[in-house]
């Protein structure tokens, strides 16, 4: 399934400036990791719109220091120490990754080693933050919440508090006639 640049600003209106640097990558990613059928990506398209803000952050815009010590740390693989981890490891990708374990792993399924742990910042990349974006989906089984039409599981995964859970929804309401 491809998506053109017309159904992205369907799905996301205000990305007209910032679509032609992302559309190549979702093309190339999206089918890698099984987003083959309308729901799938219409589930996944939803996510990274809200998550990105239409691809306008590439970056979380909290600073990072609630990842940096205590339970939330330790959960994310960050040091327990106030050492400035948590804003290394801070969102980053259309589906922020966060958490130094999270950029291991990625790092290694997108690299074959552990180089963003050196530098995080290549998920502020369009074709990094879209591929990585891709694996986290596929890690966290999310196909499997969009199979099932459950959108409130799938959001779970990525946000347990279903944070902006209408806003959420209101993409995937435009995105799967987008689709279609």
């Amino acid at each position: 399934m491809q998506i053109t640049r017309d159904q992205i600003l369907k799905i996301m209106p205000t990305a007209a400036h910032r679509v032609d640097a992302y559309l190549p990558h979702l093309n190339k990613y999206m089918p890698l990791a099984g987003m083959n059928t309308v729901l799938r990506a219409a589930f996944f398209l939803a996510q990274c719109a809200h998550e990105s803000g239409e691809f306008r952050y590439t970056h979380e815009l909290a600073s990072g220091e609630a990842y940096d010590t205590g339970r939330l740390a330790k959960q994310l693989g960050n040091t327990p120490e106030a050492d400035g981890d948590g804003q290394k490891f801070k969102g980053r990708g259309a589906i922020e990754i966060t958490g130094a374990d999270n950029y291991r792993r990625c790092s290694i399924a997108l690299f074959g080693d552990a180089r963003l742990l050196d530098t995080p910042d290549l998920l502020e990349e369009p074709e990094w933050g879209v591929a990585a974006s891709c694996w986290f989906w596929t890690d966290k089984m999310l196909n499997s919440f969009a199979d099932r039409n459950d959108f409130i599981g799938c959001t779970r995964k990525i946000n347990p508090g279903l944070l902006h859970l209408a806003e959420r929804q209101a993409y995937l309401t435009r995105a799967i006639p987008a689709l279609t």
